[in-house]
């Protein structure tokens, strides 16, 4: 966990620099355990916005639902496929939550194994957006065999009649890469709320909720024992989770790489599929984390500096995610395979070229405006380059998807694709799904880490008696300064 160490930057530190964007971990305007503890729990206590937007979450979630039952009577010729087209808004939804839910995992457990400052205050958003992503995705391999009540031929045990599921399907490597994800970003999200859901027990007046916390907190009572193993089981799963940020995503990169379609048989895509998969994710944390530091009033916890670091780390993989789709055009031009030439041709000039021109410009123009410091420290400029950027990312799926389906090999298959209703209502519904349970999450559990947040915070000295002076190891007084002005008012 975080540790203790002399702050940087105040009102007589020589090596300050105004208006330079750091990722330091000290949150100036918080002044003790008190104070975090109420400010986070307040947030907890439901609102009429809140319920204004969970009722806008379940419209979509049912407008999805609805669609569904409408599939299942009249089959899945409502979806909007056609020859040789049999994958479409499902599939590409599918890979657009999965990479969605990366940010969560890489900022919880790689960012936490590298001590990155600007995770503390978060991080705990992302891992739910994780786990609710995995489970909106989920869903889709299942609404895309079109019999859903026998999804369960998917899951590697013999059924009865004995026979085993097909190994070399795309559906099945589905199937491990999201039950494998979801049961880790599940444990990890809770072994981390450990310490705060016994705040939250502590705190409780209502016996029933209080007897649910006491469970769910284990037993915790803050003992330097159980802070010890907690220490320990949190490393271990960080660093567990890691390797599954890069073997997850790649996995469902395998749909398509193992494939001999045009535009899909390349080794590029695993890294490829990851590094856009942290894109999107660290766009959708903007998305829920902006609207939410003004509407709680905790500018003071997720600061401009927080956000900064952050979209550094958007303007990098936006390079690295451009730099793919550069590299896939020299492939096929080296290759000099013509069907792999014409059907990059036919993606930037042809039949799609509104798809990919979305793509290239969402995602590799857009993003450039990070250069600027004062861009990346502008969070109206953030939450709509986080849309943005969401937009371009399923663009980006649907270009590899549909493209290539509808211009293989032989002319005589080539065809179109016209998504109906249906296939834009399950769009919809997922939405509505995802931010249905992230909404219901932040009034039942602390949506901010109470227990790493405090731990960056200066406990209290004897002989201190200004509260908003911060006390280094050496017990010397150092007033904080904001690096924006006006930050912390």
């Amino acid at each position: 966990m975080a540790t203790l160490a002399r702050p940087v930057g105040g009102a007589g530190d020589p090596h300050r620099r105004p208006n330079i964007a750091s990722a330091d971990v000290q949150l100036p305007a918080v002044r003790d355990y008190e104070q975090v503890d109420n400010e986070i729990v307040a947030t907890m206590r439901p609102t009429g916005g809140w319920f204004a937007g969970l009722g806008l979450a379940v419209v979509c979630m049912l407008i999805g639902a609805s669609a569904w039952v409408y599939q299942i009577y009249w089959g899945l010729g409502q979806a909007g496929y056609e020859p040789p087209l049999m994958w479409g808004v499902y599939i590409i939804t599918f890979v657009f939550w999965v990479g969605i839910g990366h940010a969560g995992t890489l900022i919880s457990a790689i960012l936490y194994l590298f001590r990155a400052g600007f995770r503390t205050t978060i991080y705990r958003v992302s891992e739910a957006m994780t786990v609710f992503a995995v489970m909106t995705a989920g869903l889709f391999p299942i609404i895309h065999i079109g019999r859903p009540w026998k999804f369960f031929w998917l899951i590697p045990y013999p059924n009865w009649r004995l026979i085993w599921p097909n190994f070399k399907s795309p559906l099945v490597w589905d199937v491990f890469a999201i039950s494998t994800y979801l049961t880790i970003s599940t444990t990890f999200l809770y072994i981390g709320l450990i310490p705060d859901i016994a705040v939250l027990r502590d705190r409780e007046t209502n016996p029933v909720r209080k007897r649910i916390f006491s469970i769910l907190s284990l037993g915790w009572r803050n003992s330097d024992r159980e802070w010890r193993h907690f220490a320990r089981a949190y490393l271990f799963l960080a660093a567990f989770s890691t390797p599954l940020v890069l073997s997850v995503h790649s996995v469902v990169s395998f749909d398509f790489a193992m494939g001999l379609t045009p535009g899909w048989h390349a080794s590029i895509f695993p890294p490829y599929f990851v590094a856009g998969a942290i894109f999107s994710g660290f766009a959708m944390v903007w998305t829920i984390s902006i609207p939410m530091r003004r509407w709680f009033g905790l500018k003071h916890y997720i600061t401009l500096n927080h956000l900064d670091a952050t979209a550094k780390v958007v303007l990098f993989t936006s390079l690295v995610v451009g730099s793919a789709y550069l590299i896939e055009f020299f492939i096929a031009w080296y290759s000099g395979v013509p069907a792999e030439i014409e059907y990059f041709y036919n993606r930037v000039f042809g039949q799609w070229w509104w798809s990919a021109w979305i793509l290239l410009i969402c995602n590799m123009v857009f993003p450039l405006s990070l250069f600027s410091q004062q861009l990346r420290r502008n969070t109206t400029w953030l939450f709509i380059l986080s849309i943005i950027i969401n937009i371009g990312m399923w663009y980006e799926r649907f270009v590899i998807v549909v493209p290539s389906l509808t211009h293989e090999f032989e002319p005589w298959q080539w065809g179109g694709y016209l998504p109906s209703w249906v296939d834009m209502c399950f769009l919809v519904g997922s939405f509505g799904w995802f931010f249905m349970w992230f909404l219901l999450f932040t009034k039942q559990l602390p949506v901010f880490a109470l227990a790493e947040i405090k731990e960056i915070i200066p406990p209290k000295l004897k002989g201190t008696h200004k509260h908003d002076d911060h006390i280094d190891v050496t017990g010397k007084h150092q007033a904080f300064e904001p690096d924006t002005p006006g930050e912390f008012a």
